[in-house]
């Protein structure tokens, strides 16, 4: 049975906090892990099925390489898939970003350009991921450190075109949008409402908050590193508190994964992004939607 994720607020699981996470958390609805961190360790996968047995589990990639050309790895997805057989997480999620190049693996998620050739390969990649799962794949929106050349489409437009044509969802990165539109000379609250503009609000299946460290170049130019490293920043905040006024409740995650805090910061954070959403739209009721185990359109 896939393991329903309520539309609350959830930490990220990461190693040091195994053992806290198996006791009842005040603010702690949910847990979501990167499932690399598991597929070779059958150890580490005991911690998490016993996690799983408290709270339900969500996994959110960072190795599908959803953008490379050379396509998506058959292993990876074979050992994915089984992880996933194991888990029945509620939901499964990777980013709009490639991390393999002429078979090299490369130490970050790297942004595509929005062309009609980036969104050709995407399309094929999700379509493989979700046929080969057997269900829906949420992607994640980019963190973006320059303004891009020359392209296509802007990228609500991509996003949008994506989820048309594979029927895949979206994590909405609060972070992300802000990180995105800050780097490029954008204004945040404008890059949001564009993205809730243009992508069907069904699609938006979850919502992600982190910290994000500022950086003052020798030119005088601030650039922000999307580095989750930090508690999430006010101006954070603020476009969440839009986001889910339009969009309703949405599972909402808080990504903690540098200079990892003690379980309680975190736990925290969680319990703040909570009362946004009761303060906006009440307390979560038996019976209100939850996210859910989706199959492949079509």
């Amino acid at each position: 049975m896939f393991s329903r994720i309520p539309a609350a607020a959830g930490v990220g699981l990461r190693f040091p906090h195994h053992g806290v996470a198996l006791q009842p958390t005040p603010g702690v609805s949910w847990l979501e892990v990167h499932p690399e961190n598991y597929l070779l360790d059958p150890g580490a996968r005991v911690h998490l099925r016993r996690a799983r047995e408290h709270l339900p589990i969500s996994l959110h990639a960072v190795g599908l390489s959803l953008g490379s050309v050379a396509g998506v790895s058959r292993d990876s997805l074979q050992r994915l898939r089984a992880l996933i057989d194991e888990l029945e997480p509620g939901l499964v999620s990777d980013h709009l970003s490639f991390s393999v190049a002429n078979g090299h693996y490369l130490p970050d998620l790297f942004p595509l350009p929005y062309t009609e050739e980036a969104l050709e390969v995407v399309v094929k990649n999700v379509d493989a991921v979700q046929h080969a799962l057997g269900r829906q794949l949420l992607i994640e929106n980019p963190s973006v450190y320059l303004a891009p050349a020359a392209q296509d489409f802007d990228e609500p437009e991509f996003l949008a075109a994506l989820v048309k044509r594979t029927g895949c969802g979206v994590l909405l990165d609060i972070n992300n949008v802000y990180v995105t539109a800050t780097n490029t000379g954008q204004d945040p609250a404008a890059l949001l409402k564009s993205l809730l503009d243009r992508l069907p609000r069904e699609a938006i299946g979850e919502i992600h908050l982190a910290g994000h460290t500022t950086r003052h170049l020798d030119s005088g130019q601030r650039l922000l590193l999307d580095d989750h490293g930090s508690k999430v920043g006010d101006a954070v905040w603020a476009l969440y508190r839009e986001t889910v006024q339009v969009l309703g409740r949405v599972p909402t995650l808080v990504e903690w994964d540098n200079h990892l805090p003690e379980w309680q910061v975190l736990a925290a954070e969680a319990l703040q992004a909570d009362a946004v959403l009761i303060a906006l739209h009440g307390p979560m009721l038996e019976g209100l939607p939850l996210a859910f185990h989706r199959p492949v359109p079509g």
